[in-house]
């Protein structure tokens, strides 16, 4: 299965380049020998540049400026997506000029004649298609200037269960942070201006405060320090947190990052919640909190949470209104939903929104979605609800194109 799979992919990969490299040929068909010839060699070498580099310095060998791998990544994101699109138009005209063909054939109708006046299809399609990929390699481009463009996300939820005292409870919810990313304090430290700004009651990060060694937090730890509420600040782990990507020297080290880690939260004034609950008190009236490790639905994420010990004596104490923190949104589908049905609500990242989408009033799209079905925003299943937050960081592509960082703030009324 795995020789087959490599197999398709590098099909899919050839078909996308010719299919690339024919429409852009054909768009300079027109244009002299000299511009043609150096367009399509500039292409090439670009195109040569991007995939080497890939495998360059994703095995070590190379290791350019972080200015200038941020641009080679949105490039090289850039070109790939594409060239997908590109595929996608012109394998779809293809399929559509075979179909209709093979009609002819079987009606034994002559074929067409030239069109003499205007374009074809195939030509105007390929147009298209060049002209959108274009679009894409420039919108990931720009994109790298919308990494610290944080939104802020208002979001108002009614439950019927929520005790009086805790009806207008405003929660911040931060998530992904992905420290390692980074490369500017002080645009950190307006998005966390930010948050606290918006005057919380209770915030709460659910997870990837790094992308894989704890060290990464360095300078960035006094930033996230500044995080402070009434009610407390309390945090969860996510599947980057526990160093899962990288070569450890043994497995005491691994543990050591761990350890290190988890001592960064509580330094920084961070409950970090590992498979636990707290009920929260406002006079006689009470609701819980539930924290739990990384739980991922999705078959190469970790299961680290235990709903079973985050549960522990729960039940027992009578709480009207319970919310639960874990990282990985297929998590409440998988287990939430089924078995935990006293759950109201549900915050969760994990996804990013991809880092790349579209999100205007009458559309909302992104290729993560067929990967989650829940990645951005609320949702809504019976009387209970799940928000995902888009995060506040980035990993990979060094940028945002068409999916904002976000900063939530949850209002809750009874």
């Amino acid at each position: 299965m795995n020789t087959f799979r490599i197999i398709l992919f590098f099909a899919v990969v050839a078909l996308a380049e010719y299919y690339s490299f024919i429409v852009l040929r054909s768009a300079l068909r027109n244009a002299s020998s000299i511009l043609r010839n150096t367009t399509l060699s500039l292409y090439v070498i670009i195109d040569l540049l991007c995939w080497s580099g890939f495998f360059l310095i994703r095995s070590g060998l190379v290791n350019l400026p972080n200015g200038v791998k941020t641009v080679y990544i949105a490039l090289s994101i850039g070109l790939l997506v594409s060239k997908a699109l590109i595929l996608v138009i012109m394998l779809g005209d293809d399929a559509r000029r075979a179909i209709v063909w093979l009609i002819d054939k079987i009606k034994h109708k002559p074929v067409d004649a030239p069109i003499t006046e205007g374009i074809s299809r195939s030509v105007f399609l390929s147009r298209v298609a060049l002209i959108l990929g274009g679009g894409i390699i420039v919108g990931f481009i720009h994109g790298i200037s919308n990494r610290y463009k944080y939104q802020i996300k208002r979001v108002s939820i009614k439950f019927p269960n929520l005790p009086a005292s805790f009806s207008g409870l405003k929660i911040v919810q931060i998530s992904d942070l992905h420290t390692g990313s980074f490369d500017n304090v002080a645009a950190v430290n307006k998005g966390i201006q930010m948050a606290l700004d918006l005057k919380p009651d209770i915030i709460f990060f659910t997870g990837d405060l790094v992308n894989d060694r704890s060290t990464e937090v360095g300078e960035y730890q006094k930033v996230y320090s500044r995080l402070r509420a009434p009610l407390g600040v309390y945090s969860i782990l996510g599947n980057h947190d526990y160093g899962d990507y990288v070569s450890w020297p043994s497995p005491e080290s691994k543990k050591e990052n761990l350890d290190l880690l988890r001592q960064i939260h509580a330094d920084m004034g961070w409950r970090l919640m590992m498979n636990e609950h707290i009920v929260l008190e406002r006079g006689t009236d009470k609701i819980a909190v539930v924290g739990i490790e990384n739980w991922g639905a999705k078959a190469h994420f970790p299961k680290y949470g235990s709903m079973t010990n985050a549960y522990a004596g729960l039940p027992e104490k009578n709480i009207p209104f319970k919310m639960l923190l874990s990282h990985d949104p297929s998590h409440w589908t998988a287990q939430v939903r089924p078995e935990y049905p006293d759950i109201d609500l549900t915050l969760s990242g994990h996804t990013h929104g991809m880092q790349f989408g579209v999100e205007i009033p009458w559309l909302k799209w992104s290729p993560i979605q067929y990967l989650y079905k829940h990645w951005a925003g609320l949702y809504q299943e019976g009387k209970q609800y799940l928000y995902v937050n888009r995060g506040f960081g980035f990993l990979g592509y060094q940028g945002r194109f068409g999916i904002m960082p976000e900063i939530t703030l949850l209002e809750l009324t009874s």
